[in-house]
């Protein structure tokens, strides 16, 4: 017999869509806060901008802990079978390279 209730909250689902909303949200007010970096820090737009950057960061964090957990098994395995093959995989090269450039570009603004 098939079950077809529908839940009431579906967790995993608010989860990943607070990650993804507040992961989009972060470039945003990190744009807003370096443009605003020579107005006083006692500026109402500027303290604005910082706070919501601020608590972004931490609901994103929290949410990426969170989807983690939620979907452990699912990792390890994927680990697991890595760990059995050793080598890095093309999902690890493509997010580090990712990572790597766009640190490398934004950060490297800086030095210009």
């Amino acid at each position: 017999m098939k079950n077809t209730e529908r839940k009431l909250f579906n967790l995993r689902g608010f989860v990943i869509l607070t990650a993804t909303v507040t992961g989009l949200g972060l470039p945003i007010t990190g744009l807003a806060n370096h443009l605003n970096q020579m107005e006083p820090i006692v500026s109402f737009s500027r303290h604005a901008w910082m706070s919501a950057h601020n608590i972004l960061g931490v609901l994103f964090m929290v949410s990426t802990v969170l989807h983690a957990i939620l979907n452990r098994r699912i990792l390890l395995n994927y680990v697991r079978g890595h760990a059995a093959r050793p080598g890095i995989g093309r999902e690890a090269v493509g997010a580090i390279v990712l990572v790597a450039v766009m640190l490398f570009v934004v950060v490297g603004h800086a030095f210009h």
